[in-house]
C-alpha cells in the first residue's frame, strides 16, 4: 500500500460562500477494512456543495460541521483496499460521491456505502475520461430518479424546467432516448446549448405555459422541474397531472420530488455505458486547477453554466 502521509484539501473553517474556501496541507486518510483510497483526479462541482455550506444551520441538516470539506463528485485511481475489499484494487479507475470532502488529493470510501455515508464508487468505463467521469454522481443519480417518477416514452412530450443546468444535461438526453419529445427551459443565450443536447429551447419566466403551448399545440404530458417551482406550476397550467410532475430543488403540495438517494441501482453504470459507447454527453463547462477553487464556485454559483465546471487534482 501507498503511504502517502500528506495531502490537499480544500476545507471550510466557517461557513459561508466562496470567499470561505482554503486550500490546506492535511495528513493523508489511509483505508481501513472494507474501504478504498482514491487518488482523485478530477472533482464536479454541484450547487448543492455551496447550498449546504453556505451556513451552520444548513449545514447541521446534511450532517456537516466544521472543519469540513468541500465537493462531493469525483474520478480517479484506486490507490489503497483494505481488508476485505472485494472488487476493486489498485490501479482501478473509479467514480463516484462522496459527501463534502472530494475536492482533495485523496478520498476514502467505503465501498458499501452511499454518497451521502461513507461515500460510494463505480468502475470507469473505457471510453469515459476522468473529467467526465466526474461530472455524474450527483447530475446523473438526480437525473434518473427524476425521470423514474415520470417514465417519459415514445408518444409523450416532456417539460423540463432548468434544461442546461448539471441535471437538465442527463435529464434531456435520457428522456429523448426513451424515445419522448423534449422541451427544454433556458435562457435565450442557452438555446443553441440546448439543441445540441436534443431539447426544443423555450425561453423561461413570465409567459412561459404561453411559449409552451405555441411550441407544442397537442399539449404536454409529463413535466420536471429541476430549478424551482416556475416550470411546475407552468405544466399544472396546461393540465399535466400531479402525478407526472417532478421537482428536484423544492416541494410542491401533490407532486413527487426526486431524489438522487432513490435512483436505481445500476443507474450510474449505465449512464457511464451510455458515454462510454457515444450516445449520450457531458458537457464541460469549464475546468480549474484546485488552487482557483474559489474562482470555480463563483462560475458554478452564478447558475449560468452551461454544463460541468470541474476542479483538476
Amino acid at each position: 500500500m501507498h503511504q502517502t502521509t500528506t495531502s490537499r484539501a480544500v476545507q471550510f473553517e466557517s461557513f459561508g460562500g466562496p470567499e470561505m474556501l482554503i486550500l490546506r496541507e492535511v495528513p493523508a486518510p489511509q483505508a481501513g477494512p472494507g474501504q478504498i483510497r482514491v487518488r482523485v483526479t478530477a472533482a464536479g462541482l454541484n450547487p448543492m456543495d455551496w447550498f449546504m455550506t453556505s451556513d451552520a444551520a444548513t449545514a447541521a441538516r446534511f450532517g456537516l460541521s466544521l472543519p469540513c470539506g468541500f465537493g462531493t463528485d469525483y474520478a480517479g485511481v484506486v490507490d489503497q483496499a483494505g481488508a476485505g475489499v472485494t472488487g476493486f484494487a489498485p490501479g482501478d479507475r473509479v467514480f463516484g460521491g462522496a459527501l463534502s470532502r472530494t475536492v482533495a488529493d485523496h478520498v476514502v470510501i467505503d465501498v458499501a456505502g452511499t454518497i451521502a455515508v461513507g461515500g460510494d464508487a463505480h468502475h470507469t468505463p473505457d471510453g469515459v475520461d476522468d473529467r467526465t467521469a466526474a461530472g455524474l454522481a450527483i447530475a446523473g443519480s438526480t437525473a434518473s430518479a427524476a425521470l423514474a417518477v415520470v417514465a417519459p416514452g415514445p408518444g409523450d412530450t416532456l417539460l423540463v424546467g432548468g434544461a442546461g443546468g448539471g441535471v437538465g444535461v442527463f435529464a434531456v438526453q435520457l428522456a429523448r432516448l426513451a424515445g419522448a419529445r423534449v422541451l427544454g427551459t433556458g435562457s435565450a443565450a442557452s438555446a443553441a446549448a440546448l439543441r445540441a443536447l436534443g431539447a426544443e429551447p423555450v425561453t423561461y419566466g413570465d409567459g412561459l405555459a404561453g411559449r409552451v403551448r405555441a411550441l407544442a399545440p397537442g399539449g404536454v404530458t409529463a413535466a420536471m422541474d429541476l430549478h424551482g417551482t416556475e416550470t411546475a406550476q407552468a405544466a399544472r397550467e396546461l393540465g399535466v397531472p400531479d402525478g407526472r410532475i417532478t421537482t428536484i430543488a423544492t416541494q410542491i403540495a401533490g407532486i413527487t420530488p426526486a431524489n438522487g438517494a432513490n435512483a436505481a441501482p445500476g443507474a450510474l453504470e449505465e449512464i457511464a455505458r451510455l458515454i462510454a459507447a457515444g450516445r449520450l454527453r457531458v458537457p464541460i463547462a469549464a475546468s480549474f486547477p484546485v488552487e482557483r477553487i474559489r474562482d470555480a464556485v463563483e462560475l458554478q454559483a452564478g447558475r449560468h453554466v452551461h454544463g460541468k465546471v470541474v476542479i483538476d487534482l
